[in-house]
């Protein structure tokens, strides 16, 4: 049976994820699958792999050949440099100690540069946070000053209001004193 390891599409309109799976060659991309590896989810930035790394690397030993995405994901992951580190040990170039030496080493500088690249992209997002939070005080700002002065004014139309009412009651008060004593 020519097995392949493939993706298989889930999620929902616009939102795509993948499972990396085992599958039979002649089945259906959603179809009965052997083993599921892993999953990939593009969505994410950077995007999100994760993968059961020992079962990846058995089933492209016993001749499970990746799709071309795929094989791309599986030598981001490094699968695909251990097999190969895998028959130089087989071959005798190199012991096994120095063949996970040299994985654990490519591991590393992999690390360091994607973690360079989240850390700008954490930056970045916190910067644009910090930004709009400041836009948000100044909008802020501007609308209490606007509010305090429209209260103010009510607050002088309801004393003017007053006052002219108060000189009314006095007017009204003095003509009827007048009217009583004539």
């Amino acid at each position: 049976m020519a097995t392949k390891i493939r993706l298989a599409r889930h999620g929902h309109k616009d939102y795509a994820y993948y499972h990396i799976v085992v599958a039979d060659s002649r089945s259906p991309r959603d179809g009965k699958i052997i083993e599921r590896l892993g999953s990939y989810n593009p969505n994410t930035n950077p995007a999100t792999v994760d993968l059961n790394f020992e079962r990846a690397l058995y089933w492209v030993n016993v001749g499970a050949q990746p799709t071309d995405t795929a094989r791309n994901l599986l030598s981001g992951e490094g699968v695909l440099l251990m097999k190969h580190l895998q028959g130089g040990v087989k071959k005798g170039a190199f012991s096994e100690a120095e063949a996970q030496k040299r994985f654990d080493a490519w591991k590393a500088q992999k690390d360091a540069k994607f973690g360079k690249i989240g850390r700008e992209e954490a930056d970045k997002k916190a910067k644009a946070a910090k930004d709009l939070l400041a836009q948000e005080v100044e909008t802020n700002k501007a609308k209490a000053a606007a509010l305090a002065k429209k209260r103010a004014e009510a607050a002088e139309a309801l004393a003017a209001a007053a006052v002219e009412a108060a000189k009314e009651a006095a007017e009204a008060t003095q003509e009827a004193t007048e009217a009583a004593a004539e």
